[in-house]
């Protein structure tokens, strides 16, 4: 099986990037903002997050987050092996405290 996967290029899978990268993105925004509902404030860092579950690590390592005075800026460097590039909506980040990112926000996004 090890042999079969490292044979594979994982590079010819441009959505896999894109879907990964998407449900990162997501989950790293649900639990900061999670966080800042409980505690008042947004985290210093991501290792300052509580309640974490196993799959979590995988979107903790696929993130670059930096919190700024008044909320945070959320990088996505990794979906499934390359940094995809991510649209939202616009209303996506409505309520968030999410400042600077390298997603894309789109009136309508392509589906």
């Amino acid at each position: 099986m090890l042999l079969s996967l490292t044979a594979c290029d994982f590079g010819v899978f441009p959505e896999a990037d894109t879907t990964f990268g998407t449900q990162n993105f997501i989950s790293a925004i649900s639990i900061i903002e999670l966080h800042k509902v409980r505690n008042g404030t947004y985290p210093e860092s991501l290792e300052e997050l509580e309640f974490l579950g196993q799959w979590d690590s995988i979107w903790l390592g696929a993130v670059r987050y930096e919190k700024t005075d008044s909320g945070y800026n959320l990088f996505i460097e990794r979906g499934w092996v390359n940094e995809p590039n991510l649209e939202f909506p616009v209303k996506f980040k409505q309520g968030l405290g999410i400042q600077q990112t390298n997603v894309q926000w789109v009136e309508q996004p392509q589906i």
